[in-house]
């Protein structure tokens, strides 16, 4: 691809960061995110917590959005009691992703949500959460593996195909669909594992796992094809 997709990931928001002598508040992102960006064709940014009014700004500069995994969602958002087993608020978080999500869907660019991203995709469009599962998460701080199984005739299903193992680690998932979602993979236990708009605006996708943390790059691949095929043909994103 001689003009590489300009991705742009949303990043983590933490105190207390160390590296050399210092410990600072740091927007993060893991490495593996921008990693499997450029091993599937396309040029990676970092897009950390911003004044929500500076999305579809941001976006417009962009030729695809994903959001990345994180902590849980604070159910306020979705209109729901906190359970106990719900992680501490990241609004920072919440509030910026929530504006690139409605930004990149009214402006047609292509998103993927991974993990926390595609339950904040869900509850952007009106969607609600299971705020804790068992069995998605081998131990804490180890991805474990699990199949997820496509839904034949989704996005999903032309991108993947065949049943696939999946490296994971959550303990919320999607309960109601939001407006225009549908369910386009799921757990053997039922568990809702991508969603995707079928008749919404542009490539819009969500998957529960983890794939920056495994081998298969497919769909990321799918998501800078994507953006490759709707970004403006003036544009060029060659170095140099």
């Amino acid at each position: 691809m001689a003009d590489r997709p300009l991705i742009g990931i949303s990043t983590y928001l933490e105190t207390g960061a160390r590296w050399g002598v210092w410990e600072l508040e740091a927007a993060l992102l893991p490495a593996g995110y921008p990693r499997l960006v450029q091993r599937a064709g396309g040029l990676a940014v970092m897009l950390p917590p911003d004044a929500p009014e500076r999305a579809a700004a941001t976006v417009a500069r962009l030729d695809g959005v994903v959001i990345a995994g994180g902590p849980d969602v604070e159910p306020v958002r979705y209109g729901a009691e906190t359970d106990p087993r719900t992680g501490p608020p990241a609004r920072a978080r919440d509030t910026w992703e929530l504006a690139l999500v409605a930004a990149a869907l009214d402006a047609h660019v292509p998103l993927l949500g991974i993990c926390r991203g595609m339950q904040l995709l869900n509850v952007a469009l009106g969607g609600t959460l299971v705020q804790h599962i068992g069995g998605h998460v081998e131990a804490v701080g180890v991805i474990g593996r699990h199949p997820v199984r496509p839904v034949p005739g989704t996005l999903y299903a032309g991108v993947v195909p065949e049943e696939a193992s999946v490296p994971t680690y959550h303990h919320q998932a999607v309960d109601r669909l939001g407006t225009g979602l549908t369910a386009s993979a799921h757990a053997v236990d039922g568990t809702v594992e991508a969603v995707e708009l079928p008749s919404g605006p542009g490539w819009v996708l969500g998957v529960q796992w983890h794939p920056e943390m495994g081998e298969d790059v497919r769909v990321m691949r799918a998501l800078v094809e994507a953006a490759g095929a709707t970004a403006p043909e003036s544009a060029s994103y060659e170095a140099g």
